[in-house]
């Protein structure tokens, strides 16, 4: 296959060049590469990205398919542009041995649209007790390892899953939540939380364990990586880690750049997100954290819910917003067209960096690399409908915003598996 005419995306700026596909590699690329009987995709006006990597969704299988299951979630990803997506362990059963592991690897081959890379549980069963066969997990095929959804309590257990994390050249992704702190709370504590009426969730709660994984990195002095950050003092946190040297790094979702809680006064629950949006202050400092590099990756922490799981009153209502479809459009959005970000950026954000941090295979543009792309036209608006996304979960508050940036192809080892 040769991609045409496409502005490319590359690690140093974007060039005007064709692209050659050849057995799922990307074998040259340059301007005018003569054709020899191949298939040919003319993107001209258009940008060709590497494929985007996500390292952090819920497919929800097994146990929920309801909500979501790698099928539909796979369909939603490449709808997305993205190429490679990595799932967390809060499914039923868990993912906490090589058992689940290798269901979710037989799944993605089965499904055949992205590659899809499970995370295997720190604890067994997300109890926080007792660690899981983390060896076995790696050998099966996990990338990672995460209680996420809850923290891991018992600081002595987590330096133990760090130490094992090393030991097997394995990622710790931390959910950075004290429970007693959240204290029952579902929104962000402020202004926003007092007008609504509902119980809020100091930075704190989020901050003190973010500490602490830092402290633990710096004790092993291992690498440990921090999930969606949403806190100014949380970045500040991690700002000032990296520059004493401590092995971390970091990751938010287009919800925590793009909104405020004000948005909850609606009582929408599909506002209703762990951890919660907060306030200006916190957006504020997570694009500056974006821009300087505090913040390493963008992710969705795509968590699809079915319709019962919202429709309730928002005390009772699910954790979650579906936003594998509409992450691409918010990046190009609240990011590259306010002139935050250039294109090589978010893809470093969407890409590269999510790439390297697990150790994946591809996230970026070169001769000899994997054929995971992604062609975009980043000028043409779209207007949110959740009810027109191929997830299952429709649980998203951003019904009727106006977004740039439309996916129109994402090839995964060269094959084209979504074509707008």
């Amino acid at each position: 296959m040769i991609i045409r005419n496409g502005s490319v995306v590359l690690k140093n700026g974007v060039e005007k060049k064709d692209i050659l596909i050849e057995n799922g590699k990307i074998v040259k690329i340059a301007e005018n590469i003569p054709a020899n009987g191949e298939k040919e995709i003319d993107a001209q006006g258009k940008h060709v990205f590497p494929g985007l990597i996500d390292m952090h969704v819920h497919l929800r299988e097994p146990g929920f398919e309801k909500k979501e299951d790698i099928e539909s979630g796979a369909k939603a990803a490449v709808k997305g542009g993205f190429t490679q997506v990595c799932c967390m362990p809060n499914t039923n059963p868990v993912v906490d041995n090589k058992v689940v592991v290798t269901y979710i690897k037989a799944r993605e081959k089965e499904v055949n649209l992205c590659k899809i890379h499970p995370i295997g549980a720190i604890t067994k069963g997300l109890k926080g007790e007792e660690m899981a066969g983390i060896a076995g997990m790696k050998k099966a095929g996990a990338v990672a390892i995460s209680d996420d959804g809850v923290a891991v309590k018992n600081a002595r257990l987590m330096r133990l899953a760090m130490e094992y994390a090393k030991g097997f050249d394995i990622k710790c992704l931390c959910h950075c939540e004290d429970k007693d702190l959240v204290d029952g709370g579902v929104v962000h504590e402020g202004l926003s939380a007092t007008i609504a009426g509902l119980k809020g969730i100091p930075r704190a709660a989020e901050d003190v364990i973010i500490a602490r994984e830092i402290a633990l990195a710096e004790t092993l002095d291992t690498s440990v990586h921090i999930c969606h950050v949403s806190t100014y003092s949380g970045v500040r946190m991690i700002r000032d880690a990296k520059r004493a040297g401590v092995k971390v790094t970091a990751e938010t979702c287009p919800h925590y750049y793009t909104f405020t809680d004000e948005i909850i006064r609606t009582y929408d629950t599909n506002t209703k997100v762990n951890p919660p949006i907060r306030e200006e202050v916190d957006k504020q400092a997570i694009l500056e954290g974006l821009k300087d590099g505090t913040l390493d990756c963008i992710v969705t922490d795509h968590a699809p819910h079915h319709a019962d799981d919202k429709n309730v009153e928002y005390n009772n209502a699910a954790f979650g917003i579906s936003g594998i479809e509409t992450s691409f459009g918010f990046a190009i959005t609240s990011l590259y067209k306010t002139g935050l970000l250039s294109l090589s950026e978010i893809a470093d954000k969407m890409s590269y960096n999510p790439a390297q941090i697990l150790g994946l295979d591809g996230g970026e543009i070169k001769e000899g690399g994997v054929a995971d792309l992604m062609i975009a036209d980043i000028d043409e608006k779209w207007t949110i409908d959740p009810e027109k996304f191929v997830s299952k979960g429709k649980n998203n508050p951003f019904k009727g915003y106006e977004l740039s940036g439309v996916v129109k192809y994402t090839l995964v080892d060269g094959e084209i598996k979504y074509q707008a």
